[in-house]
């Protein structure tokens, strides 16, 4: 029944999608104002890159010179995090407009979305827009969920957004295998050659509260009511499987993790003592490279010890979002911890959070992140704010 249902909500929601189109256009956008894919200015941006192969779990890619060659240039990903499309549509297509320029400026190989992005109450319409504006752009993405997409573990209208983004040709979003935790827990892996691995990009769904059957499977020490969810075991096994096989296959095999919510170890980069400023004082445990925390980290209270398989991996970063107006990164342990700039005008940010920050627009923190992934393996991390749009 589920793909029949799919298939079915899936050609009703296209379907209304042209029909708003010129309605939105006739009207000047009085009309069918949630159609964003008819507000916004989408220039055709193009990629080098081209998938090689791929699996049940895995994507395998590389960019390529015009002679058809493997390229070995720089690896830039784009990654957006906390979009927060909501029911302000004024604001749907201001962030969404910002998203598009910071792709069109910055010219990635690859976008990555680390969730809470299609968060309103037309969330099954607003993922094929979503899905459509990628495609326009034509370049490669992935999608990953955040706390806000759905509520429950696997339900259909979780499924029918994620099968909804998936379906499109440039994302490279896989369900993944069925016995891990949610939807979405995939590898995308950036080739040189047909025997050489750059890096390997693994997403992880990182849910949203504490659920049974885990708390009881996993000896978790809380309850339902007690906050935000983790990466579960099994999770943390396929990973390091993962990596183990692509080691034995390549030589090597070095991995950054992209998800919604922190890891516990966010919290050893900054004491939970503010200046008079409003943001918090470094612990002096980890390197900061740039940026300022303004609000607690918002990680599980259970730690499964990811982060030591990161370590025991040889992982190089992580990547999440889900606080707002934190937008730092760390070295801490040998591992860069990342926030990504949150890039929503639908959720709370610098304008007002807390009744603290009344920050003038120039000085927000809205934006993306930068990723360069140079042919030697090493990466550079920038954050590139949307304040430079601004007129």
């Amino acid at each position: 029944m589920k793909p029949v249902r799919t298939f079915i909500q899936q050609n009703g929601i296209r379907a209304t999608i042209k029909i708003q189109k010129p309605i939105h256009k006739i009207t000047k956008g009085k009309i069918a104002k949630s159609s964003f894919i008819s507000a916004i200015n989408m220039p055709f941006v193009g990629t080098d890159v081209k998938i090689i192969k791929e699996n049940e779990t895995s994507t395998f890619i590389a960019k390529f010179n015009p002679d058809g060659t493997y390229s070995n240039e720089d690896f830039k990903i784009l990654t957006f995090t906390d979009l927060h499309m909501d029911d302000d549509f004024d604001l749907n297509n201001k962030t969404l407009q910002l998203v598009v320029d910071n792709i069109v400026t910055e010219k990635p190989d690859l976008v990555i979305f680390t969730g809470d992005c299609i968060c309103g109450k037309y969330q099954q319409i607003d993922a094929i827009q979503f899905g459509q504006m990628m495609e326009n752009l034509g370049v490669y993405w992935a999608y990953a969920f955040g706390n806000h997409e759905a509520r429950a573990e696997k339900e259909f209208f979780k499924y029918l957004i994620f099968k909804s983004l998936s379906d499109f040709p440039h994302c490279l979003s896989k369900f993944g295998k069925p016995e891990l935790f949610g939807y979405g827990n995939f590898i995308i892996n950036i080739m040189d050659s047909e025997k050489d691995l750059r890096q390997s990009l693994v997403l992880f769904d990182s849910g949203r509260d504490f659920c049974e059957p885990h708390i009881t499977n996993d000896n978790v020490p809380f309850t339902k009511e007690d906050g935000y969810d983790y990466i579960k075991p099994s999770q943390i096994q396929w990973y390091k499987d993962e990596i183990t096989a692509l080691k034995k296959e390549y030589g090597k095999a070095t991995s950054m993790l992209y998800m919604h919510i922190p890891i516990p170890e966010y919290n050893d980069v900054f004491n939970m003592e503010k200046e008079a400023d409003g943001s918090y004082t470094p612990t002096g445990k980890a390197e900061i490279l740039y940026g300022v925390q303004y609000e607690n980290v918002g990680s599980s209270k259970y730690n499964s010890h990811l982060f030591d398989a990161m370590k025991e991996m040889g992982a190089q970063a992580i990547f999440a979002g889900h606080d707002h107006v934190n937008d730092w990164a760390a070295k801490y342990e040998g591992i860069w911890l990342v926030y990504t700039q949150s890039g929503g005008y639908n959720c709370y940010g610098m304008g007002a959070y807390n009744n603290t920050f009344f920050w003038e627009e120039k000085d927000w923190l809205q934006g993306s992140t930068l990723t360069t992934i140079k042919p030697d393996g090493t990466i550079t991390l920038e954050q590139k704010k949307n304040s430079r749009f601004l007129k």
